[in-house]
Formats: C-alpha cells, structure tokens, sequence
C-alpha cells in the first residue's frame, strides 16, 4: 500500500467514530417523505399552511429557496465544491451514513457553497413555485447529474433521497403559523 492511500485510510477510520458520532442525533427523519410526490406534495401545502421557520436567521421563503437551489445545482452543477479527497472519503462516508439511516442532518441555515445569496423579500408563492419546478425537472431528468458538493457521485436514485432527507431535515424546524390579533 502506498503511503498515500495508507494515510487516505488512516484518516476516514479516524474520521468514521467522529462523524458517527456527529450523526447521532440526526433529525429529519425520511419517513415525512418517502416518495418524491410526497416531498411535492408537502411543498405544495406550504401555499395553504404556511409555516414558520425556529431557529434560523432565515424566513421561509429562504429555506425554500435554499432547497431548489439544492436541487437544481444536482443537475445544473454546484458552484463549487469540496475537494475531491474530501467527497471520495468523508462525504461519501456522511451520506453513507445518512442513507443507512433515513435521515440527514446538517447545518440548517448554512448556504450551499458559492450559491446566490437567499432573497428575503422574495414571496413565498415565488419560492413555493421554483422548488416545485426544480423537483418536476428532476423527476423528468434523463442527463448526468452533477457531483453533489460535498457528497461526490450520486445516482439519481440516490440524490433523490439525498434531496428527500434534506427537505425532512428543514421540515423539523418549521412550525405552524399561528394567526395573530
């Protein structure tokens, strides 16, 4: 073995118990989406039901934006991305984990690496709309999928829970609106 990869080895073993343990408390669970007319579905609602955002500088809108940018870069490509060692080891392992387990957890309001900036005054029905166009054009997609930023290669199976899980995990900090006086 060369030292190279020895090292490369060395460090996802290390890495793996640290990333485990991260992922321990993952919330997000996929069972809220099973099925991508699930996940649209749930978007859709947002237009009837609106819901606050806890726990994050961003609104609704935002997060909503945020998840069509996620899905639209899986095949237009993202602007930039982790090193290749990084995808190939740790970001593979994450969404290994992730997958195994049904549920994604990450950052909440970190924006995807080198994406536009989220606009705060965008309504929400705008928002609503694009995500509902990203998920319709992946779902007709027949091209190459882009690597995922962090997550490297991804068959469309696989982005399309790894989008899944991501619309779970925003979900968990959405709350219903209540009306006031």
């Amino acid at each position: 073995m060369d030292r190279r990869r020895a090292l490369k080895t060395t460090t996802v073993l290390l890495a793996a118990p640290v990333v485990a343990t991260q992922l321990a408390g993952c919330t997000g669970r996929l069972k809220s989406f099973t099925t991508w007319k699930d996940g649209q579905q749930a978007v859709l609602e947002l237009l009837f039901t609106p819901k606050v955002v806890q726990d994050n500088p961003w609104n609704l809108s935002q997060v909503i934006q945020h998840l069509a940018q996620s899905i639209e870069f899986s095949m237009q490509g993202f602007p930039a991305l982790k090193g290749a060692w990084f995808r190939s080891s740790i970001g593979s392992a994450a969404f290994a984990v992730f997958n195994a387990r049904g549920a994604m957890s990450h950052s909440l309001d970190e924006p995807i690496p080198g994406a536009p900036a989220l606009d705060a005054s965008q309504a929400l029905k705008t928002a609503v709309q694009r995500l509902l166009d990203a998920m319709e054009a992946f779902a007709q997609f027949n091209g190459t999928l882009r690597p995922h930023f962090a997550y490297g290669e991804l068959t469309k199976p696989q982005y399309e829970r790894a989008h899944l899980m991501h619309l779970a995990n925003h979900w968990t900090q959405f709350q219903a609106k209540t009306a006031t006086a």
